[in-house]
């Protein structure tokens, strides 16, 4: 049976730096102290004015289509994962595609929030084993969202940071994909968000520009709760113990969770990776910058299982296991 592997991987931060400190001074409270001890983040890393979500997306892919030796006329799918387009309106995953140079790759947007690349990727893998057609895919994580931030408020733009992740996904034989698990619980699809500009609210000339809110608080236990559920049952689906996963990539937006569900399954910090510190909350492109950062450290050889589970607003959760099949840097 054709199966998908992930043969490389690529990462875009932007240049524009912001510490802590930036923050400090910006909200007249001490925020720093606060945000390592109860999320771990120390850094982001913000656009620079004219920078949009396609032009990280696209240097993330330059480097995965590098590093995998392929050109962007290799590529037959592209699938971009972001909740932070260049516009509403056509998919951003289509002018990645033009400032490519992918020219016979079909592309399309997955919006899950921060759980779209994970259920990007569970949807190249389908394509791959259903199309023969499908050979070269790629799965791309890009966010913008320093673009919807209140600065004025402490809670989301301390958080967020811009970035783009990206893999190549290739078509072979045996081990790559091993087995996956999605979730949706729509009951709190009113609780984080950009609400403004879709048809519920549309802009109306002058209105004050869309920002991300937290407009209801999620239960603090649901992450540590549920992502140990879902990486149970793909462990069952897979047969592979939680013990036999060499690396645990989980969203990004809060090492004290990553603690807590490491410690309900059972598995010391050391097989977890995190880029919060450094890089901030960087969204839908999180998990695919976190995998690049792992390789680029030595923490997966070929042979191993990865793990990626992933959260995003809505609820919608996605969970997958990979074999690795590329070398120690993809």
């Amino acid at each position: 049976m054709r199966n998908a592997r992930i043969t490389s991987t690529g990462c875009a931060v932007p240049t524009k730096s912001l510490p802590n400190a930036y923050f400090d001074q910006l909200l007249g409270q001490p925020v720093s102290e606060w945000l390592v001890k109860h999320t771990g983040i120390e850094h982001r890393f913000h656009m620079e004015d004219g920078q949009v979500t396609s032009d990280l997306a696209t240097q993330a892919a330059k480097q995965a289509l590098e590093r995998a030796k392929k050109s962007a006329t290799d590529v037959d799918l592209i699938i971009l994962a972001t909740d932070t387009p260049d516009h509403l309106s056509p998919a951003t995953s289509v002018v990645v595609q033009h400032k490519l140079g992918a020219t016979k790759a079909i592309a399309f947007d997955v919006n899950c929030a921060c759980a779209g690349f994970v259920t990007a990727l569970e949807t190249a893998t389908k394509f791959i084993q259903a199309d023969p057609r499908v050979r070269t895919v790629l799965v791309i994580g890009a966010y913008g969202m320093s673009r919807f931030v209140d600065w004025k408020d402490k809670t989301t733009c301390t958080l967020f940071a811009d970035g783009a992740g990206a893999v190549v996904l290739e078509a072979g034989e045996g081990d790559g994909w091993l087995g996956s698990q999605l979730y949706t619980d729509g009951s709190y699809a009113d609780a984080l968000g950009i609400y403004r500009g879709g048809t519920l609210h549309p802009m109306r000339p002058g209105d004050e520009p869309p920002v991300v809110k937290f407009v209801r608080k999620f239960p603090a236990s649901y992450n540590i709760e549920h992502w140990p559920r879902l990486l149970r049952s793909v462990s069952e689906q897979t047969r592979v113990p939680l013990s036999d996963v060499k690396l645990f990539v989980f969203t990004q937006l809060n090492l004290r969770v990553i603690e807590g569900v490491m410690d309900a399954i059972g598995q010391p910090m050391s097989r977890a990776h995190w880029i919060m510190n450094k890089w901030g909350y960087t969204g839908s492109a999180c998990i695919p910058m976190t995998l690049h950062d792992a390789i680029e450290a030595g923490k997966l050889e070929p042979g191993d299982v990865v793990a990626f589970c992933a959260s995003g607003g809505g609820v919608s959760m996605a969970a997958s296991f990979f074999r690795w099949t590329a070398g120690g840097r993809a």
